[in-house]
């Protein structure tokens, strides 16, 4: 890229070339400010008679612009998603599982403390249908309950066929869909906002398991 750039500025007027090359940093600064990404550091499958059960530890820093809106009592919903997809040698894979985990995450001025809802599908703000409350003290301490999924149950092993093959896709995300409607307008196309991972793996259970 900057050998591209060389190139294209040589023969340029000098006040230009010098405006093309700020632009030039500040488009490289924003993609690297992109290229952050939030990692997936470990990733376990196992199998028993009943079902595929999925565990994962995730690595991210929440962003400034995240958390100045979870102080100002916006609350933020991270998505897990596991899709399982069957290969086809002849077309594109065909999905034919997928399951979901929302973790609603909100911090409560009069407490001082932070609520983690966790639930398979979008909560309503009262909290119904919610499968699991709890409370922290902490931001960094309700984070990492966010980042850690175990044995989270994405299929019944009857679901599917041992002779097949399959795969695993599976993803993480700040899920912009369910903030406010001003906040999705200022968030869209802000790397600030981008928190998000996706590993696609053979659907393999642990040696042993």
């Amino acid at each position: 890229m900057t050998d591209f750039f060389t190139h294209c500025c040589k023969n340029l007027p000098l006040s230009i070339a010098l405006r093309l090359l700020v632009v030039w940093l500040w488009l490289a600064a924003g993609m690297a400010q992109a290229q952050v990404a939030t990692d997936i550091t470990q990733l376990r499958l196992e199998r028993s008679e009943d079902e595929w059960q999925l565990s994962a530890q995730l690595q991210f820093e929440i962003p400034t612009a995240v958390e100045d809106a979870l102080l100002k009592g916006i609350p933020m919903v991270f998505v897990y998603n596991a899709e399982v997809l069957r290969e086809r040698w002849y077309w594109s894979d065909k999905k034919v599982l997928s399951t979901e985990r929302h973790m609603r995450l909100a911090y409560q001025p009069l407490t001082r403390r932070w609520r983690l809802n966790v639930s398979s599908g979008p909560a309503a703000a009262n909290g119904a249908g919610l499968a699991l409350n709890q409370s922290f003290d902490a931001l960094a301490q309700a984070l990492s309950a966010i980042k850690r999924i175990a044995k989270w149950k994405i299929a019944d092993a009857s679901e599917l066929d041992g002779a097949t093959k399959y795969k695993l896709d599976f993803r993480f995300k700040l899920d912009l869909g369910q903030l406010p409607r001003p906040f999705q307008i200022g968030a869209l196309g802000q790397s600030d906002w981008d928190i998000s991972a996706n590993l696609l793996t053979p659907l393999v259970a642990e040696s042993g398991k």
